[in-house]
């Protein structure tokens, strides 16, 4: 097979959306299978979507092109959008909005958690097929060798770490955290660090910070702690808790977003600031048993890429009928909405590499 990918990796820290996309090339290439970042070949099997805004560096192409391809180069592509985004996550009002609009050069779409499937902007507009295959990270590097739990006989070392540094990410929480730390009731109990990056301006008082680590360096500083927070809102899809688990940490985490399918079971959980600290209290009693279960936990690379490549054949196998029901000129509007939306971008990432350059 060869397979379009609309994301090209970066290496370093850039995040848990852009670590997927590097395992998945892998695990596919490593398959015999054939992996690029661009339209220009004719023989393409499948074209994966994975963000549809253009103007982001690291995407490759957009619906608008996708639909020219299969058009004008080659038919008999199937595309598959990978859904990982959402409004939600950062109170944002465009973003669902794309995807739908992105969605319509789709011949199936694969959601990183169910959650994202109830979201009214999907409820009104899911298609099938659909189906949800969650994230997963590389238990190469993520793995528990090294890892000590917590013997009771010192502070509870708690971790996080984001690439992104919106508010939402969990910052409430954590600037409770952080004010914890000083408190008489919880300064000898607890130690808590952060891992990546702060949104404009904030900045911890008490709390150990740590710029964004990636791979193996992340992996090791992880399983220097010992215990999980995490209170991302509206989480579409994490990676970060992931890697945590992995490493052997139970899980301190939001009820919210994709977290109760990823983390159920693995830890405990907590709605906001006004809970956390009883939530908190529950975890350092039931610690022993968490850690018991942690090489249970089964969001992994291996598992993630498997069903990939599962999905990759299946479809594969069902070309004809996938392509016989594809009808690219079912919505005009929807067709010239895409185009001008890539120009539009593309347009607007010119004109700031020309500024920067400038």
């Amino acid at each position: 097979m060869k397979i379009a990918i609309g994301s090209k990796p970066y290496a370093g820290p850039w995040g848990g959306g852009n670590r997927v996309v590097s395992t998945l090339c892998d695990a596919l290439i490593g398959s015999g299978h054939k992996v690029v970042h661009t339209l220009s070949d004719s023989d393409i099997d499948f074209i994966l979507m994975i963000d549809p805004r253009v103007r982001s560096p690291n995407v490759c192409f957009g619906a608008g092109a996708i639909l020219r391809y299969l058009m004008f180069r080659n038919s008999k592509a199937i595309v598959i959008h990978r859904i990982n985004e959402c409004d939600e996550r950062k109170g944002a009002r465009f973003i669902n909005k794309k995807l739908v609009r992105a969605n319509y050069a789709a011949d199936a779409t694969v959601f990183v958690a169910e959650w994202l499937t109830k979201l009214p902007a999907w409820k009104r507009n899911l298609r099938a097929p659909w189906s949800v295959i969650p994230n997963g990270s590389d238990t190469q590097i993520f793995n528990p060798v090294g890892f000590r739990g917590w013997d009771r006989t010192g502070p509870l070392k708690l971790v996080t770490h984001h690439w992104g540094n919106h508010w939402m990410k969990g910052f409430d929480v954590y600037r409770r955290l952080d004010v914890m730390l000083a408190e008489p009731r919880w300064a000898a109990r607890i130690e808590f660090t952060y891992i990546g990056n702060l949104p404009k301006g904030f900045s911890f008082a008490n709390a150990r910070y740590l710029a964004p680590l990636d791979g193996s360096a992340l992996a090791e500083e992880l399983r220097s702690h010992h215990g999980y927070v995490t209170a991302s809102i509206n989480e579409p899809g994490g990676n970060h808790q992931n890697e945590a688990a992995l490493c052997g940490l139970p899980l301190l985490y939001r009820d919210s977003g994709c977290f109760p399918e990823y983390c159920n079971g693995f830890g405990i959980s907590f709605s906001g600031p006004n809970d956390f600290e009883s939530a908190l209290e529950r975890f350092m009693m039931e610690y022993d048993r968490l850690v018991a279960v942690m090489p249970q936990y089964p969001w992994t690379a291996n598992r993630m890429t498997r069903e990939w490549i599962v999905l990759f054949e299946r479809l594969l196998n069902d070309r004809p009928a996938v392509v016989s029901k594809r009808r690219l000129w079912r919505n005009v509007t929807a067709v010239l909405v895409n185009q001008l939306s890539d120009v539009m971008s593309e347009a607007a990432l010119i004109a700031a590499r020309l500024r920067l350059g400038a």
